[in-house]
Parts: C-alpha cells; structure tokens; sequence
C-alpha cells in the first residue's frame, strides 16, 4: 500500500476551473449592460464560489479552487491587476474537430507591466477561508506573457529591448509569489499554452514568421520562468500545466512534447507538470523519459472537451504505462484542463463534470491505495 500524500501535487488533481452556473452567467451579462452594480455581482460569485468549494470537497478532491469564477477567462485577472495591457482581437485562432474556427479578443502589451495590486490574492483569501484543504492557486505562466501577450510593431514601443520586457515579467510574479506567500498560499499552478504550441510544427512556422528562432526561444521562455520563481518562499509548491488550448471545446494546436520535453522537464526550477494527454494530439508518452526524479507528472488523461465518460479500467492501463517512465509514487491523475478555461464554458453538464471529477478520485484510490 502507497501512503496517501498530504503535500500537493495530490494522487487526484484538478486544473482549476469549473462550469459556472446559469445564474452567475446571468449575472456577469447584468453587469455588464449595466443593470447591476458590483456589489450584486460579487455576491452573486460569493455564493457560486462557496458550492463550487463544496463540490470539490464532496467528491474527494484535496485541492481547492474558486473555480475560477471571477474570471472571463483563465487568464482574465493579470491584466487586470497589471498595468501594460490594451485589448485587441488576436492573431490566433481555435478550431474543433470539424475545423469550425473562433475568433476572441486578447490583451495585448502597450506598455511598461507594472503589479499594481493582488492578481490572485483576493481570490486565495476568500477562499482559504472557507476550506481546511489546500487552496491551489493559478496564474497564467510568465511565458504567455510574450507568445501572446505580445505584438510584433506594437509592443516594442514599449519595450525596444525584450530582455528589459522579461526582467518585468519575472518581476510581476515575484510579487505577486511572495504575497501569495505571505497570506498562507502553499500551492500555485502556472497554467501554460506556449510551450506545447512550439510542438506544433504549423505553429512554429508561424512562429518563426513572427522573427524568432524557436530554439531561441524556447531557452528564453525557461528562464524568465526560472527568473519569476527562483527566490520564491520556502514551502510554495509550483507546477506547470501545458494545454493545446481550451476554449468551449476547441483548441489552438497539436503535436506530441518532443520539441521541448528535454529542455523544459530538466530545465524548468519547479515541482511538478500538469501534462494534457487526453487525446493522439498529445503524442505518445515517450517524452516522459526526461522527466527528474526529483519531479513529480499530474497525467491530465480525463477530457473535458467531451461529456464522454472514460473508461476506469483504461485510465489504469494509461497509468501502469506512464510508470514505465516515470515511478509510480511521482504520478498523479487530473483532467487534461479545466471545464471552463472561459466564462461560456466547455460542451459538458454540470453532471458531466461532477462525474468526472468523481472519476479521477475513485481512479487515483484504486492505483495509489
């Protein structure tokens, strides 16, 4: 019998966020037209925010969010609490299975990033204080702030140097570490797009068009990660969870890890990697051999792009597999993503979800007991 872990990354994980409900929709919508004021709609996910922690609790999940429920997307409260940004529609596109395409709007760099308040803080507070479990916390990864944050011919009139961009980005985040830290915050999840888009060799192209080298890069991006969490506080567990995209069930590229996994699984100073490999478009599990020893895998083997319930018994062959490159005792089952990585939402029910979540616990008993 393996002894149940009491530190984060938990045998049974989570990405973070949940469907909102109906009313909470409503509510931000009234809000946004004007009918409502603030106050209405705080309460509003006050009392939403309070079942999703019930429900995590209720179906064994030792990890807690919010559900991301104050956000319009997952990434929705860093510009918010970060000067620098303008919102302009991105270059970037999702499709789903049928190739259907969506078009969003995204923050863009304009000026100097400047932290000039909490980005999660508000967010850990409230929620600590409604649960005796873990509060994980997520922020979108130090990365992102340039693959899609940043615009070529307008961004470099904020910055003309980019080494000058990416001191400030690591800048932001250990602030925003430390205070996180400084309120009792033990657990914080970097939720990342970029790396696994450079495996995307369509996406590379593009990426090259922009005027980057990719292998470039890629060891830029490790270390303004490293740079952001390398003087973190002593007891703060980071991990990093890598997503193709997830926007109502559609994504932004495919491609299995092979192009980054050496570099970012030995040169990346956090704990542990949230790895999205619920479908072929993740690749093979190959990628798994350059994972450290002393780094711990969160297989995201659970989808949450479809209402289709997996299979228990694969899930465990899909484990046993991954052992044979990672120990068993440094892996751990979640979702691939979060049901909600946008306000809308992904194309499951709330019993969908709650099935799901159910699963990844019932399954993490059964291989860690």
């Amino acid at each position: 019998m393996m002894a149940a872990k009491t530190n984060p990354p938990f045998r049974a994980e989570h990405i973070g966020s949940l469907l909102r409900p109906p009313e909470l929709l409503a509510a931000r919508h009234a809000f946004d037209e004007g009918k409502i004021a603030i106050e209405a709609l705080r309460a509003e996910e006050d009392r939403w925010i309070r079942q999703a922690i019930a429900l995590q609790e209720t179906v064994g999940l030792q990890s807690i969010t919010d559900g991301e429920y104050r956000r319009l997307y997952y990434f929705g409260h860093f510009p918010a609490a970060v000067n620098g940004f303008t919102e302009m529609e991105a270059e970037l596109s999702f499709q789903d299975q049928q190739g259907q395409k969506m078009k969003y709007l995204t923050p863009v760099v304009t000026g100097k990033l400047r932290r000039v308040r909490g980005i999660a803080t508000d967010e850990f507070t409230f929620v600590k204080a409604l649960t005796t479990r873990t509060v994980k916390v997520t922020l979108p990864s130090p990365c992102s702030q340039h693959y899609f944050r940043w615009r070529e011919g307008v961004s470099e009139k904020a910055y003309p140097d980019l080494d000058e961009f990416f001191t400030d980005v690591a800048r932001v985040y250990q602030q925003e570490l430390t205070a996180l830290a400084a309120l009792g915050a033990t657990y914080v999840q970097f939720d990342d797009v970029s790396f696994p888009l450079l495996c995307d060799a369509r996406l590379r192209e593009g990426f090259a068009a922009r005027g980057y080298d990719p292998d470039v890069m890629l060891r830029r991006y490790i270390d303004v990660v490293n740079n952001a969490v390398r003087d973190r506080p002593a007891g703060l567990t980071v991990g990093m969870h890598l997503c193709r995209g997830n926007n109502q069930g559609k994504w932004l590229g495919e491609g299995g890890y092979e192009f980054v996994a050496e570099q970012i699984f030995q040169g990346l100073e956090i704990d542990t990697f949230f790895l999205e490999y619920d479908s072929p478009r993740a690749g093979s599990f190959a990628p798994l051999q350059y994972v450290p020893r002393e780094k711990s895998v969160v297989l995201g083997l659970i989808s949450t792009k479809t209402p289709v319930l997996e299979s228990a018994e694969e899930l465990m062959k899909r484990i046993d597999e991954a052992s044979r490159l990672v120990s068993l005792d440094r892996l751990a089952l979640s979702p691939q993503c979060g049901f909600a990585s946008t306000a809308p939402g992904n194309p499951v029910t709330p019993a969908d979800q709650e099935k799901k979540l159910r699963l990844v616990v019932a399954v993490a008993d059964e291989m860690w007991r």
